[in-house]
């Protein structure tokens, strides 16, 4: 579910604290990354309507002679959960433990989606197989960024009766090993007719709290849920009020409190942030996204760090500003992604926006992934670059000419010193990666703990290798691997006169002499 069906991607962010009542919360810093390293050890139940999300990615040439529409040459495919999927996703990228529960069909998409949720880490999966029922299945047909068709199959109706009896007592008892329960509706069937009246009572039985992601105007379905989430427009269909400005929102949001019995309405509203209405009153949150790419699936990235948070003892306020800034840093990437632990950090370090381009090679391999959507190049260069000199410098910036994003693999100071001697590094693999980060030259930089290059190169698949012209290009390690998949192998000119083991060479010297 997106956070909000009439935002526009790219429309610059507002400030929804001016002239708004309520309190615009202004955490602790510290205290907000203290409460997103408590997220890891969290354990979340999840029910709700899973689908497969398929896309589709190829270019588009020429336009069809049988009828005005472009062809698409198909390059590659992807899959991966959607819907309820997607909240799993977005809470084992938080490191949390989920137990999911939910209903696929007896098909080779339901297949599919039962192999993609049990390969990922910390899940426990309950999907049960419906006989005859078809597995919701979308794809999107993309190229060069842009989305051209998205085709739907799905079967929306109730879960077979039997079933789900079966589903309840396996809800029941991953309750009691849960914190929080997130019901993800999709109105796909799943949660049909008094199910979710069902959840909520044995939560709040077992003294469990319920996160609901709703769906359609009937909000008393999810009567005395602790916190349900809609956009502006469901907002405005649930209550049947108009939410045009800022005040309007937050009336609408106390009716719907009162009128279900629920602890809290969190409102998410696109450019314009949050608001949440809970007992203690009205608590606003400006958008934190620089840039919005794409709002899919950022409702999901909500519920999911709102739940975790919650699970780890996190106060509510403090739990809906991560949930606020986990959006903000998925709106900002391109496609349907998930904000981890590292992100979450990253946009709460106070060194600013640089230190963000150190990451994992885990997220370097998803940035550069959307980079491709969008047609970008990605080129990759790499080594110790201890002590930047000019000579550093020269070599990025001709490399970031040659490409559309550089992305810098940094040797660990494990590395160096197997491959420079006990002496080296003189910096820090933190100080280095730091420095590069600084530079406009450089977009992302991933370190990496082997002697080589090559399993990052194999992970990122970048179009463009970069080394010095002091190399030929059968001693450039990890050539014949970029060549393989159709990248360029590109050798820079050297500045002379500069070089690191030199530099350290004259200072040793000095010291001794002095």
């Amino acid at each position: 579910m997106t956070m909000d069906d009439t935002s526009q991607p790219g429309k610059p962010g507002g400030d929804p604290a001016q002239d708004l009542p309520g309190d615009v919360v202004a955490l602790d810093q510290d205290g907000l990354a203290d409460a997103v390293r408590r997220l890891s050890r969290t354990s979340v139940m999840v029910i709700g309507d899973v689908m497969l999300d398929r896309y589709v990615y190829g270019t588009v040439e020429r336009i069809s002679p049988e009828a005005p529409i472009p062809i698409l040459t198909v390059e590659r495919e992807v899959a991966m959960p959607g819907g309820a999927g997607n909240v799993v996703r977005n809470l084992t990228a938080l490191g949390a433990a989920v137990a999911f529960v939910s209903v696929v069909g007896d098909d080779q998409a339901g297949s599919d989606l039962t192999g993609l949720v049990g390969g990922q880490p910390g899940v426990e999966p309950w999907l049960l197989v419906q006989g005859g029922r078809a597995t919701t299945v979308k794809t999107r047909y993309v190229s060069q960024g842009q989305q051209l068709l998205r085709s739907d199959r799905e079967e929306v109706g109730p879960v077979n009766p039997k079933l789900a009896e079966r589903m309840m007592r396996i809800a029941h008892d991953t309750l009691a090993a849960t914190s929080v329960a997130i019901l993800s509706d999709y109105n796909k069937g799943v949660l049909s007719g008094d199910i979710p009246a069902q959840l909520i009572a044995a939560a709040k039985a077992g003294g469990r709290r319920v996160v609901v992601d709703p769906k359609g105007p009937d909000y008393a379905r999810y009567a005395g849920a602790d916190v349900v989430t809609p956009n502006r427009r469901e907002l405005a269909e649930a209550t049947g009020l108009t939410v045009d400005d800022e005040a309007a929102i937050v009336a609408a949001a106390f009716a719907l409190r009162d009128a279900h019995g629920f602890g809290a309405v969190l409102v998410t509203r696109a450019e314009d942030g949050m608001t949440l209405v809970d007992a203690d009153g009205t608590h606003h949150f400006p958008a934190e996204a620089p840039e919005v790419f794409d709002v899919s699936g950022a409702g999901d990235t909500v519920v999911a760090t709102l739940a975790a948070a919650m699970a780890a003892g996190v106060p509510l306020p403090m739990a809906a500003r991560l949930a606020n800034i986990a959006a903000g840093i998925v709106v900002g990437k391109v496609g349907t992604a998930v904000a981890r632990e590292g992100d979450l950090l990253s946009a709460l370090s106070p060194q600013g926006g640089a230190l963000r381009k150190v990451v994992t090679l885990e997220s370097a391999a998803e940035q550069v992934e959307r980079w491709r959507r969008r047609g970008w190049r990605t080129g990759f260069t790499n080594g110790c670059f201890d002590l930047l000199h000019p000579g550093h410098v020269h070599l990025l910036e001709q490399a970031r000419s040659q490409c559309d994003r550089l992305v810098v693999g940094l040797n660990s100071d494990a590395s160096v010193r197997r491959l420079k001697g006990s002496s080296r590094p003189v910096q820090p693999e933190a100080a280095r990666a730091a420095v590069l980060a600084s530079l406009s030259a450089v977009d992302l930089v991933c370190i990496y703990d082997d002697d080589t290059p090559v399993e990052t190169l194999a992970a990122l698949r970048p179009e463009l290798l970069v080394k010095g012209a002091d190399y030929t290009l059968d001693a450039v390690v990890g050539a014949e691997l970029v060549q393989g998949w159709g990248g360029r192998v590109w050798l820079a000119e050297l500045l002379p006169g500069y070089s690191t083991t030199a530099t350290v060479q004259k200072m040793t010297a000095v010291r001794s002499a002095g």
